[in-house]
């Protein structure tokens, strides 16, 4: 006979990552940009222009569609869009940490 399965209490909210390249807060901008600020205080854009509308886009051309390019949301500290689209945290802190920008192409 099988065991009743039963479900047991999430608690990743509880877990706190102190990581400082999580990001807390992101707004989309016009011409495919982007305005992040991360946990510890660095804050800068990100430019996703060339790479929308580049022939290598991959997953990323769906965000030339600017409806679903704004429906851009922070995911455990992550820059999300609906479709699983993510961008690299990590790399984005780093290129804006040292140049104010993140220009992918």
């Amino acid at each position: 006979m099988r065991k009743k399965s039963t479900t047991e209490e999430d608690i990743s909210p509880r877990i706190v990552c102190t990581a400082p390249w999580r990001a807390v807060r992101v707004t989309s901008c016009p011409s495919y940009r982007l305005h992040v600020e991360f946990q510890d205080g660095t804050s800068g854009f990100v430019d996703l222009s060339r790479r929308v509308i580049s022939p290598k886009a991959g997953v990323f051309a769906s965000l030339a569609d600017k409806t679903l390019f704004e429906q851009v949301y922070i995911h455990h500290g992550v820059v999300t869009w609906p479709g699983e689209i993510d961008l690299a945290p990590d790399a984005m802190y780093e290129a804006i940490k040292l140049h104010g920008e993140w220009v992918l192409t």
